[in-house]
């Protein structure tokens, strides 16, 4: 399994050698730090309200928990990067932290993503085009593995599951 992920991981990050391609993920990674995530969340009670504003704190709330997740799952497992591994995996930026597993930009993604979309269901064609860019920026930039991205997304969906079933009005806020 190893060795699939090794290869895959090979193979996207090849796209990084073209320059303009890895400027691009490096310019998505970055926003996916949590600036374009931040960002949205002052945005949305400007747009939307007070309604804006529950989903704003909806979606903090479920970041924080994201976060404890995301930290207690790296200290764990402390899997190495995939260039700490590979000398032919080319890193286009500098990382976070440590260690690989699991994708923290992709757990946080999909979590956001899936809150902000349960209640304001018209930020679809800015959030999932943004939040597949933010998983496919992770091996291209030779950060992780495709199955950190992919753990990343289970777990953010599950955190999202979690948290859209706890809002008080099915479906989101009046």
């Amino acid at each position: 399994m190893h060795a699939l992920d090794l290869l895959l991981c090979r193979l996207l990050n090849h796209a990084n050698r073209r320059e303009y391609v890895g400027r691009f993920f490096a310019l998505i990674s970055r926003l996916g730090d949590g600036v374009l995530w931040y960002a949205l969340m002052l945005i949305l009670p400007l747009l939307h309200g007070i309604s804006g504003l529950l989903v704003s704190v909806h979606m903090g709330l479920t970041g924080l928990v994201c976060l404890i997740v995301y930290k207690w799952l790296k200290a764990t497992t402390s899997r190495p990067r995939p260039f700490m591994v590979s000398e032919s995996i080319v890193r286009r930026t500098p990382p976070l932290d440590e260690y690989s597993f699991p994708s923290g930009h992709t757990l946080h993604a999909v979590a956001f993503s899936l809150v902000l979309l349960s209640h304001l269901p018209e930020w679809f064609w800015v959030v999932i085009p943004f939040s597949v860019l933010v998983a496919a920026s992770r091996p291209v930039l030779g950060l992780h593995y495709p199955s950190d991205v992919l753990a990343g997304a289970i777990i953010g969906a599950f955190i999202a599951g979690c948290s859209i079933s706890l809002t008080p009005v099915p479906g989101g806020f009046p």
